[in-house]
């Protein structure tokens, strides 16, 4: 029994020391992190906090980031919503070839759409905005949120939508104070993977912004000086981009063991 409690400690411990090892360098100058192995910081050291924090280039990456990225999630979700309940509970023509067609969207690497969107938006005069940015991560997360959804709502029965036409309810009214309620594990679910997809892209994000609206994916990439990479202030940013990921796992966690349970995620 004590083997058996061990294997699950020591996967665990597995893998949160990628973790750990970037928690300490960034509290270790680029030429501690050179110099050699060592397993804690032997020189302690904020700088490369105290730049990010002080630095408009950094922290305005993060909240350039935030903004588009809670845009693209608010966007999919609502987008998705009245997407997954059309192809949850009617039944059309080329229903399946549809939904099909929208999950390849999502299969599509993202450097296929670069181009694309690099020339539309620029001559429509989106270009380093954060709702271009948002705007094209729909096109991966809104497929995302649909099949997420439409697993949920297909597991509620229809006889609860009949039976709240029976007793008076309007549509939009029944959606909004009937089933909502019913699938928010599932838009919780939902949302969640929409905002982690966001956060983490990079080639689009970076693609399709400039000055104004560039996300700290793309300030990481620009860390590179005279004596080279700043390693120490890289590791840095690699640890703070982690902390809006947790906050949101946080408050979906019992939405997504749920979404596990029912197969869909």
């Amino acid at each position: 029994m004590r083997k058996r409690s061990l294997i699950p400690l020591v996967y665990i411990l597995f893998l949160l020391l990628p973790i750990y090892w970037l928690l300490a360098m960034s509290f270790k100058t680029t030429n501690e992190i050179l110099a050699g192995f060592t397993l804690f910081p032997q020189t302690f050291t904020l700088a490369n906090y105290r730049t990010i924090f002080t630095d408009p280039t950094w922290y305005w990456g993060y909240i350039n980031s935030i903004i588009y990225v809670s845009i693209n999630t608010v966007l999919s979700v609502l987008v998705a919503l009245p997407a997954a309940y059309a192809f949850s509970r009617y039944r059309f023509l080329g229903d399946k070839h549809l939904f099909f067609w929208l999950l390849t969207n999502r299969m599509a690497p993202a450097a296929v759409f670069a181009l694309p969107f690099f020339q539309l938006y620029s001559a429509i005069g989106l270009f380093d905005t954060h709702i271009a940015v948002a705007l094209a991560h729909c096109l991966f997360n809104i497929p995302l949120a649909v099949w997420i959804l439409e697993g949920f709502m297909s597991s509620v029965p229809k006889e609860l939508d009949e039976t709240a036409y029976v007793d008076g309810y309007s549509f939009p009214r029944f959606f909004v104070t009937i089933f909502l309620p019913t699938i928010k594990a599932g838009v919780g679910v939902a949302a969640f993977f929409c905002f982690m997809f966001s956060w983490v892209e990079m080639l689009l994000a970076k693609t399709l912004t400039a000055v104004y609206a560039k996300p700290i994916v793309a300030t990481m990439t620009r860390t590179a000086s005279s004596a080279g990479y700043e390693l120490g202030l890289l590791a840095a940013a690699g640890t703070l981009t982690i902390i809006p990921g947790a906050i949101v796992i946080y408050f979906v966690r019992n939405y997504i063991a749920k979404g596990f349970a029912l197969g869909r995620v």
